[in-house]
């Protein structure tokens, strides 16, 4: 029985087991179903999103994906104007050519040791290594280990981009796969020691491929490497500008900064013994190599044209960034508004110019560039040459360095927008920035032609005479000041404000005219960085903008006078031809309307005085032939940078001067002469320069010819206006350009006739008060301002209205208007000698004069009144006298009284005569400002053209 039972106790677990069993396969079976679902589903997700990734790639054949490969041979070339060869482009890369046999077989082992240690047994990829990277990308593992292939590098390098980016990976992989069916193993090999980059050599050039690398840092062929210099070299492309043992000057870096080069041969090293390459032995004896015995010594090599070389280069890479994405079906503009895709194709630019086999041919005149450059060179007053301190970017150490005075100018053919010359800088050595083209700085009273005098011309507001009040004021916390602190002149005509370069009558001539964004206007004429505060700021007017502009920008701009008010963007590559001598790209200008052809001819002829009388006299004394000369001067806060940009109907020449670290360029000296003059006598050197080159051009005798609808009419020179009788009267009407349509026609309103009065108080002249009585009084006749027009006038920035009315146009009677206390005046002392009556001055500020009564016998009567300022003392009889102060609204102090007693004294009956005392009148007048007339010596300073 027993057995029975436990062979049904037996039977059930089994049969349990067997359930368990069952239960675990099939819920097993599940989670691998799903399991494989799921990865099915993620593959499937994943081939999709590669695909995306790739669908816009296209089918390269063969022979296009081998031509891409082997594109690494032809240098392009540049030409002066009138195909005068100047040099190559710098491929930036070194590169001499080699074949797999002429390389040592050590360097390869050592290559394929550090780079791909399974190329010879992949298809293009690693799959491992793709999906490790993936996994490192995805966890953001703060170390990736390499998992690209050669043929993945390649690719990389002659056919796509650095871009960081899922879509550039997926493509580099298809295209891996694709050149291992086109290229042999041996092949692919091959290229990749040609093209990849190894740093620099002992001249500082970038290098390329094996063999140059071999020369350039150990002096010998690829093919007589030892095992150090082997390993050295494969263990540059990993980082070249770390690991390679020269800087950008081609000096040998510190031994510390050498020190992660070795480390890397070290690492390269132990990789070949790994893998089989070198022995045990092998590895320990070259350990102990010194490497650095071995590097070559610093060469020096020098570009003769080392500015204008970048300039073209990086102008050409510009133009075939869009080439390049108009072939692939991508409009140019995009790439000014995304990024990557601009750095994208400036990469495949880059790499396409530079050994494309092109040849650029630029706008730059060989003689006028060499002429200025040299004049730039043996200017003698640039200013004082300080240092700085800069960390050198490979050896990350602190040095010292020359900081002098820097120089930009650019010479520009106004009609074409040819750039014919330009001054880079002083030394290129020092600092590879061109000054011309690349330095933005702020330009001063140069943008006040650009910004507000030009566009109120175009806006019908003033003409070239018309009257701008140059009176300070306070806004918003801001209180700017003219070149002189000190200095307000009123009511000036604008053709004197601009000459004399004013900062307050810019600011408020802008004031006016800010709402219609005049900022747009500078826009069209090429200014690339303006900001939002660009257009809001009142400090836009004198050149304070945010960002700044360059002196090609800046000169281009003024062109745009010279050329009736069209702008023409200023170039410097004319054509660009490929190989096969097909034109791939010629310039086409694109003239665009800024101003009209009245108002650039008024600016123009406004902007000759500057020459005449105003900022640039020194510039055309200093000139050797006469021309038809405009142009503007400026200068920044401190004397930081100065700027002169003048031109005739041909050219338009700008010169900057400035520190790259701004500082003032004022000196407490007279050995380099006032910066102001400094840029004066820069820009006629220059000038000099180019003229002795091409005197006929350069020096025109052409000159600027006025429109049609610009005429000259009269105005009156305080507001403007068409002139009224009064205006007539005071001698103040004037005559100046306009344009036809914007000749004022209103009558002027500003001034009134009036016998205003004035009163003296503490020795100054204030204007007389309705309730001041008119025995303390002087006629002051003459010609007042009516307030309306003076608070128009003033506008929303205000400003002291006795400031209005300066020394070259009228002067102001001196009457200031006194603000009274409204109390009674302090009461004087009287003293008596003899009979002699005398009393001190009140204590009270507003006393306007004294009344002295006759008080005997009870009575009061007036017996004199004496003004403030005249001889306070009166001859009396015998009588009770009292002295009373005067206020200028009418009040009196106290009576201060005194008796005279003494006998014998004979009386003089003219003193005693009684002086009636008239109430003061009542007239209901507005309280004006006092003129004098302007008489016939003020039309001395009116325009004559």
């Amino acid at each position: 029985m027993n057995e029975k039972i436990d062979t049904i106790a037996t039977s059930n677990r089994i049969r349990k087991l067997r359930i368990t069993l069952g239960v675990i396969w099939n819920l097993g079976l599940v989670f691998f179903i799903m399991f494989l679902i799921g990865f099915v589903f993620m593959f499937s997700i994943g081939v999709g999103y590669f695909a995306s990734l790739v669908k816009d790639e296209p089918l390269y054949t063969k022979e296009q994906m081998r031509k891409q490969i082997y594109n690494y041979e032809e240098t392009s070339e540049m030409y002066f104007a009138g195909n005068v060869y100047f040099g190559k482009i710098r491929t930036d890369l070194e590169r001499k050519k080699t074949t797999l046999d002429q390389v040592s077989p050590i360097l390869i082992k050592a290559v394929l040791a550090t780079e791909d240690e399974y190329f010879y047994e992949h298809n293009g990829i690693v799959p491992k290594a793709v999906f490790r990277g993936l996994l490192q990308d995805f966890t953001n593992a703060s170390t990736q280990t390499g998992g690209s292939t050669l043929t993945q590098q390649l690719i990389k390098n002659q056919i796509l981009t650095n871009e960081v980016s899922y879509e550039r990976k997926a493509r580099e992989l298809l295209l891996a796969l694709r050149l291992e069916h086109f290229m042999t193993k041996d092949e692919i090999l091959e290229a990749y020691l040609n093209i990849i980059p190894y740093g620099r050599n002992a001249s500082g050039r970038n290098i390329a491929g094996v063999e140059t690398a071999a020369q350039g840092i150990f002096g010998i062929s690829a093919s007589e490497l030892n095992l150090a210099q082997a390993a050295y070299i494969a263990g540059i492309p990993q980082a070249p500008f770390s690991y390679t043992p020269y800087m950008q000057s081609g000096k040998l870096k510190s031994e510390e900064g050498l020190k992660p080069g070795i480390e890397r041969m070290k690492t390269v090293l132990y990789r070949m013994k790994q893998a089989g390459y070198i022995t045990e032995k092998e590895y320990e004896e070259t350990l102990k190599y010194d490497i650095t015995k071995d590097f070559k010594e610093p060469e020096t090599q020098k570009v003769k044209y080392p500015y204008l070389t970048f300039e073209i280069e990086r102008r050409a890479k510009e133009i075939m960034a869009r080439i390049l994405a108009e072939k692939d079906g991508i409009d140019p503009e995009r790439l000014d508004e995304e990024e990557n895709l601009y750095e994208k194709y400036i990469i495949l630019a880059d790499r396409d110019i530079r050994s494309g086999g092109y040849r650029v041919y630029t706008t730059i005149d060989k003689k006028l560039y060499d002429a200025m450059n040299k004049a730039a060179e043996d200017f003698k007053y640039y200013g004082h040459t300080y240092t700085k301190k800069e960390i050198d970017q490979e050896t990350k150490q602190e040095m010292e360095v020359p900081d002098p005075v820097q120089v930009g100018s650019i010479l520009i053919e106004n009609k074409t927008g040819r750039i014919l010359s330009f001054v880079g800088g002083r030394d290129f050595e020092i600092t590879e920035l061109n000054h011309a083209t690349q330095a933005y700085r702020p330009n001063g009273s140069t943008m006040k032609p650009l910004l507000v005098y030009g566009p109120a011309i175009e806006y019908g507001l003033i003409g070239a005479g018309s009257p701008v009040v140059d009176v300070k004021f306070s806004y918003r916390g801001w209180a700017p000041t003219n070149y002189i602190a000190s200095e307000e002149r009123g009511i000036i005509p604008a053709r004197e404000a601009l000459a004399h370069s004013q900062n307050l009558t810019a600011i408020r001539l802008y004031d006016q005219i800010i709402d219609r964004r005049p900022a747009e206007l500078l826009e069209k004429m090429g200014f690339t960085k303006l900001t939002k505060g660009d257009y809001e700021n009142l400090s836009a007017a004198i050149g304070a903008i945010e960002y700044g502009t360059t002196v090609e920008e800046n000169t281009n701009a003024f062109a745009t006078f010279a050329n009736g008010g069209k702008f023409i963007d200023a170039y410097m590559i004319e054509k660009i031809e490929d190989v096969g001598g097909n034109i791939i790209y010629q310039h086409e200008p694109e003239p665009v309307e800024v101003f009209s052809e009245e108002t650039s001819y008024i600016i123009t002829d406004m902007m000759r005085d500057v020459f005449e009388y105003g900022t640039g006299m020194k510039a055309r004394s200093t000139l050797k032939f006469s021309s038809d000369f405009a142009g503007k001067t400026g200068t920044t806060q401190e004397y930081k940078d100065v700027w002169l940009i003048g031109y005739n109907p041909n050219v338009s020449l700008g010169v900057w001067l400035g520190y790259d670290q701004p500082r003032t360029l004022y000196q407490f000296n007279n050995i380099y002469f006032q910066p102001s003059t400094r840029i004066n006598l820069l820009w006629a050197s220059l000038m000099n320069a180019a003229y002795d080159v091409n005197p006929e051009f350069i020096g025109t005798k052409e000159k600027f010819q006025k429109p049609e609808g610009v005429v000259n009419a009269s105005f009156c020179g305080i507001s403007g206006m068409a002139p009224s009788k009064a205006c007539s009267d005071a001698g103040l009407v004037r005559s100046d350009l306009f344009i036809r349509k914007f000749v004022p026609t209103a009558t002027d309103n500003s001034f009134i006739s009036s016998d205003t009065k004035t009163v003296n108080i503490n020795g100054e002249t204030y204007l007389a008060l309705d309730s001041t009585p008119q025995e303390f009084t002087y006629p002051a006749s003459g010609i007042s301002l009516n307030q309306e027009f003076i608070k128009k006038i003033l506008g929303r920035l205000g400003g002291n209205p006795e400031k209005l009315l300066g020394k070259d146009i009228l002067k102001v009677a001196n009457a200031k208007t006194f603000h009274p206390d409204q109390t009674a005046p302090q009461p004087v002392s009287v003293i008596v000698q003899g009979n002699v009556l005398s009393w001190s001055p009140s204590a009270s500020n507003d006393v306007v004069g004294y009344r002295i009564y006759d008080l005997t016998g009870g009575g009061k009567k007036l017996l004199a009144s004496v003004r403030s300022g005249a001889t306070r003392s009166i001859t009396v009889g015998n009588g009770l006298f009292g002295v009373v102060a005067v206020d200028i609204t009418g009040l009196e102090s106290p009576i201060s009284q005194t008796q005279i007693t003494s006998d014998g004294i004979e009386e003089n009956p003219k003193t005693n005569e009684p002086i009636e005392h008239e109430q003061p009148a009542n007239e209901n007048e507005n309280q004006e400002l006092q003129l004098q007339s302007y008489h016939s010596n003020s039309q001395k300073t009116q325009h004559k053209r």
